[in-house]
């Protein structure tokens, strides 16, 4: 339970914090009071919410990513989502009057807030697309008669490309300011970047994008998504007219809730677009609840001690590093972040291989199997791929709660003082599978026929993996009878990371598939004979 004083403290942070203190305590105003982002202790929480459905929670050193969990969202943002709940109000009405906070607060002509930062880019790609016409809005995603291109720099390419094409676009890789000459044209809709290194300062920055594309009325949309929120905003003062943030990461905010900020009528083009209203956006909704803990994270953006909440990260950071270089041949590293995004330090952890027989991978995957369950370097998302050989892993301290340090500590430790003997297939391989199989593949719903075409010295595998999507290199081992092959596809922005493992013969393969965030599916394959 919270007390009744720590609401009081939370509430009055709020930029309607009069309003819900004068309701809470029967006056129409209240004094500032200092406020505070600690989270409570896991101890004062008791058993998790998750375990009632079996599902284990973990401790997330891995930073704002997704599929852990993403931000450690702020007290005063949560307060001011339980209070959005208990009135209803028009939602547009509401986004107007959120887009002039936001605008006030971040010195953009407009800000929307939408239901993550992929949702900001879908819904500014159909903005640019339609111009607000809902003619054009109920057309998506045939785009007849309408501009259909997005130019996008090759090194902004990546896996959130999927959410401009989802309004039907097609998408026009650049490498050169020659080359985005040549692609500019009466059908390009917008330019998208990727906040980087090579945006502020490449061959192919924002500003010079921005020089070319500005005569031509060209938008540009920043995905900005892992930043905070810098007046001015960097990237609108090199010449993007869109930017677009998660709510969900350095924010704090709703991990379901981001913010498109920007050019006025472009961005409100591009809510027009997005749910309530109906049409392609329909499904890119956000509740009452979300913008206003959206709007709040923003407010307290300007009111975070980020000074103190550094010091807090490397004070844990320092913790853990000195616990673990109690371990022979165990050496740690405190790694700075460079750019704006995901603005956080971690801990690189690295060991004599030939003291501690464990790999990154090993130790990965014995921390999220742990108990407590630990998410350190790519856990839980399948990530890096090909899983990390070498002898280090990294910890991101900033989604702990204190104490949580202690914990990761104390576990590490245990791991590499003591390590546990790993079985790994070994031995010659039994048979030479080079030649081309027959690949089935049985998904949750459908099975597909795919082809491996293998080529195998020793105990190693190499070749191609033909697939529908396109051919991509694979590599494998074979030891005995046991088969491990990983194929992985990367280009265009896409990210298909699969690893086979099963038994052979000289003629027959079949086993369990991993698809990475796809999930598994099962396997078989027969050479094919001619």
């Amino acid at each position: 339970m919270i007390s009744r004083r720590k609401v009081i403290n939370i509430l009055s942070s709020l930029p309607f914090g009069g309003l819900f203190l004068g309701a809470l305590l029967g006056t129409n105003s209240a004094r500032s009071m200092p406020t505070t982002t600690v989270s409570p202790s896991k101890k004062a929480l008791g058993k998790s919410i998750y375990d009632s459905i079996g599902v284990r929670p973990l401790i997330n050193a891995r930073g704002t990513v997704t599929v852990v969990g993403a931000t450690r969202v702020l007290p005063e943002v949560q307060v001011a989502m339980d209070e959005a709940v208990k009135d209803f109000v028009q939602i547009d009405e509401l986004m107007n009057g959120v887009g002039l906070r936001l605008a006030e607060i971040t010195g953009a002509e407009w800000g929307v807030v939408s239901s993550g930062a992929s949702a900001a880019i879908s819904i500014a790609t159909a903005g640019c697309v339609t111009g607000g016409d809902p003619d054009k809005i109920w057309q998506i995603p045939n785009l007849d008669g309408m501009k259909d291109e997005v130019i996008i720099p090759s090194y902004s390419r990546s896996a959130y490309d999927a959410a401009a094409k989802a309004v039907g676009v097609r998408m026009i890789e650049v490498n050169s300011p020659e080359e985005l000459k040549v692609a500019l044209g009466p059908r390009t809709a917008m330019i998208m970047v990727l906040a980087s290194g090579a945006s502020e300062d490449g061959p192919l920055s924002l500003k010079i994008i921005s020089a070319l594309a500005k005569p031509l009325n060209v938008p540009i949309l920043v995905d900005a998504a892992a930043e905070g929120l810098e007046v001015p905003n960097p990237h609108i003062a090199q010449g993007a007219d869109m930017v677009a943030y998660s709510g969900g990461k350095y924010l704090r905010g709703p991990q379901c809730a981001g913010l498109l900020i920007g050019r006025k009528d472009l961005v409100q083009a591009s809510w027009i677009t997005s749910a309530p209203h109906h049409g392609f956006g329909r499904g890119f909704k956000v509740g009452r609840e979300e913008i206003m803990g959206m709007l709040t994270a923003v407010e307290m953006w300007k009111k975070r001690d980020h000074a103190e909440e550094w010091r807090m990260w490397i004070s844990w950071a320092n913790y853990i590093s000195d616990r673990l270089e109690q371990v022979p041949g165990v050496k740690t590293e405190i790694l700075l972040p460079k750019g704006r995004s995901n603005r956080s330090p971690s801990l690189q952890v690295n060991w004599d291989i030939s003291l501690i027989p464990l790999t990154g991978q090993d130790v990965e995957e014995l921390l999220w199997e742990n108990n407590p369950r630990i998410a350190v370097s790519g856990a839980g998302s399948y990530l890096p791929f090909p899983p990390n050989r070498e002898p280090n892993i990294r910890i991101n301290p900033s989604q702990l709660m204190a104490g949580e340090e202690k914990v990761i500590a104390k576990s590490v430790y245990d791991l590499l003082s003591n390590p546990p003997k790993m079985q790994k297939p070994s031995g010659p391989a039994a048979f030479n599978l080079s030649g081309l199989w027959d690949l089935e593949i049985q998904f949750v719903a459908s099975i597909v026929n795919q082809t491996f075409m293998l080529e195998q010295k020793g105990n190693e595998i190499f070749g191609t993996h033909h697939a529908s999507f396109g051919p991509r290199e694979l590599t494998g081992t074979l030891h005995g009878n046991d088969i491990l092959i990983r194929s992985s596809y990367t280009k265009q922005g896409v990210r298909f990371n699969f690893q086979f493992t099963g038994v052979a013969n000289n003629n027959n393969m079949n086993g369990i598939l991993s698809l990475g965030e796809y999930g598994r599916a099962e396997w078989k394959a027969k050479r094919r004979k001619y």
